[in-house]
């Protein structure tokens, strides 16, 4: 059972959709489609090579289907569903396009580091079926896209409203913003890395541009590209209290909050932050001082170094 109780939040959100009458259809097919795209794209290149690294290509493609089916099927505003179905996508094209130039250039061929301290985790938890594990890490992301990510991108397009209130369009801003802010950051790190390659120096620390106020500002933007769809999705479902039950309705809102705790959970702890910490500690030797001056994950400013 401790092998399975990652997929159990997602689970119960993909339940939970398929029993909502507005939006059983959407979530019905949406899940099998992340079915088949992560058997093909990531369950079956894991089982053959030990690899999670292949969730890097079908998680943003995840996204990318998740969009086109919203956009398709949702029965909101087409203008409504097509903003947001395109804000997806181009979510999930951002990452899904850097994945496949990582694959074409080889760097699949061995771990990310982020996926090689899963094992350590799962050595903590006395986890030693690897292959089981892996298997439920790459099912638990595909859940991920079934369920709670794809719960605001629905509730949004199912609003039939043609008019767009103030609420959603600080949402989109806020999704805007940190979409591009992930770009740059991401933008400053591969020049940083370029530069002292040149320089014949590959253990340096990036502390430039967006990476002096956090130690991890991509991952930052990520998580407010997800709470720009959830602040987006508030209109829309506040629209919806006259159309469902109470018990479902205040459902609805706690899953929406749980997006935003999923996103920052993953984020920090379970493949982002956290896990990348620990090889750079190992591996660049300023890093202990990084952290020391630069807050993890919430930007803000440098703080003196304890050792100087």
């Amino acid at each position: 059972m401790r092998y399975l109780q990652p997929l159990l939040p997602c689970f119960l959100g993909f339940i939970f959709l398929l029993s909502s009458t507005q939006f059983f259809q959407l979530a019905l097919i949406n899940g099998l489609g992340q079915l088949c795209l992560f058997l093909v794209v990531v369950c079956i290149p894991i089982w053959r090579t030990g690899r999670m690294s292949y969730v890097d290509i079908g998680w943003p493609w995840g996204l990318v289907l998740l969009g086109i089916t919203n956009y398709h099927l949702n029965e909101g505003y087409w203008l409504r569903s097509l903003i947001v179905s395109g804000a997806l996508i181009a979510v999930g094209l951002r990452m899904g396009l850097g994945a496949l130039n990582l694959w074409r250039l080889g760097y699949l061929s061995r771990e990310f580091p982020r996926y090689q301290y899963q094992r350590i985790r799962w050595d903590n938890e006395n986890k030693e079926n690897i292959a089981l594990a892996l298997q439920v890490e790459a099912i638990t992301q595909g859940l991920a896209n079934a369920s709670f990510l794809s719960l605001p991108i629905f509730v949004i397009a199912s609003n039939k409203s043609l008019e767009i209130s103030v609420l959603e369009v600080v949402g989109l801003v806020v999704w805007f913003m940190a979409f591009l802010l992930e770009s740059v950051a991401d933008f400053q790190k591969t020049n940083f890395l370029r530069a002292m390659k040149k320089i014949g120096k590959r253990q340096e620390v990036c502390n430039v541009g967006l990476w002096r106020y956090c130690r991890h500002p991509n991952y930052f933007c990520e998580w407010m590209v997800w709470n720009g769809f959830v602040i987006a999705s508030i209109p829309s479902w506040l629209a919806l209290k006259s159309e469902v039950s109470s018990v479902v309705w205040f459902s609805l809102a706690l899953a929406l909050l749980f997006t935003s705790r999923l996103m920052y959970i993953t984020l920090v702890y379970e493949t982002g932050a956290v896990p990348s910490e620990y090889f750079s500690l190992e591996k660049r030797p300023g890093y202990k001082r990084y952290q020391e001056t630069t807050n993890r994950f919430f930007p803000g400013p440098s703080r003196p170094s304890l050792v100087e």
